[in-house]
């Protein structure tokens, strides 16, 4: 398959998951949100933030002033930030994974490097071909392994002020619970991002599940429709919009089947690529409301059936 320049959407999305995903990794580092520890409360650019009970700790003013401010500190912006995100789930479903997350940019970076080095997305794949030598195999190990380390010295210093952990590395001088907490985590994620990455994503993510569930429930919601009278372009494809997929879902199924579903469009980007000479342009694409509702009922009758002799 001959490959063109990336859809402008795809475009955004990259810049969008890449500037969260660097974010992620410095926003500690750059006091724009952290719980610092040895202090006792939270730090939001720059400034300290607490729950405000101060003064109700040290036997000033009463319950019912303490419980306002509470609500005012810690409730009502918890509950409109829940809403608002919920919101946006239930129109879009997954977006926050496809277009935000960082553990999915993890999935992507080493998805396309498994791809270019041992010619699998996964190890849980079989290869296009055999892989020669033992050195692809420990570079991916390695970079996944470095990337482990980032990402647990990054956690870390949400939680210890960063100014004084980075000399601490440097010197090795970091504490007993900061060394155990390294090497624990970045032995977790080695593995993680090694053999599960995009089985995390699927059964261990309590944040994309909370997602799946939300969209699953609105019939209505933004989800990838196969264009079922256009079928017959498939047939000189080798399902390449499935092997897009960094989630390794059947993308042409029905919706249930697509239940941890990412919107990333990967799927949508290589449709267009192989369709690029026809005037009708891709075959499957993102629809709402009423079309939503007949993506069940528009699915191939293989992918019906492929699902209910999996289930």
């Amino acid at each position: 398959m001959q490959y063109r320049q990336k859809p402008r959407r795809e475009q955004i999305r990259i810049i969008t998951r890449s500037s969260f995903f660097l974010l992620f990794i410095f926003a500690p580092f750059l006091d724009i949100f952290r719980l610092d520890l040895t202090l006792g409360h939270f730090i939001i650019f720059g400034q300290p933030w607490t729950l405000g009970l101060e003064s109700f700790q040290q036997g000033q003013g009463d319950a019912a002033s303490a419980a306002i401010t509470l609500i005012t500190h810690a409730f009502l912006p918890v509950m409109i930030f829940i809403i608002i995100a919920a919101v946006i789930i239930w129109k879009m479903g997954r977006v926050y994974c496809g277009w935000l997350c960082p553990h999915f940019s993890v999935v992507e970076i080493f998805n396309d490097m498994m791809l270019k080095y041992l010619n699998r997305v996964t190890l849980w794949e079989k290869a296009s071909k055999k892989t020669k030598g033992l050195l692809p195999w420990l570079l991916i190990l390695f970079s996944c392994a470095l990337m482990a380390f980032v990402w647990a010295f990054s956690l870390l210093s949400y939680l210890l002020p960063p100014s004084e952990l980075i000399p601490d590395l440097l010197n090795w001088q970091l504490g007993a619970g900061a060394t155990r907490f390294l090497v624990v985590a970045t032995t977790l994620f080695t593995i993680d991002f090694f053999f599960t990455r995009h089985l995390f994503c699927k059964f261990g993510c309590a944040v994309g599940l909370f997602q799946s569930l939300i969209w699953m429930a609105n019939s209505k919601a933004m989800v990838v429709s196969f264009d079922k009278p256009r079928a017959y372009l498939c047939q000189y494809c080798d399902r390449e919009c499935d092997r897009a997929c960094p989630m390794r879902l059947h993308t042409r199924s029905i919706k249930r089947a697509k239940f941890t579903c990412t919107q990333c469009g990967q799927c949508l980007n290589t449709c267009d690529q192989v369709q690029h000479e026809n005037p009708g342009g891709r075959v499957i694409n993102w629809v709402t409301k009423e079309k939503a509702q007949e993506v069940d009922r528009n699915a191939p009758a293989f992918e019906k059936s492929r699902l209910k002799n999996h289930c």
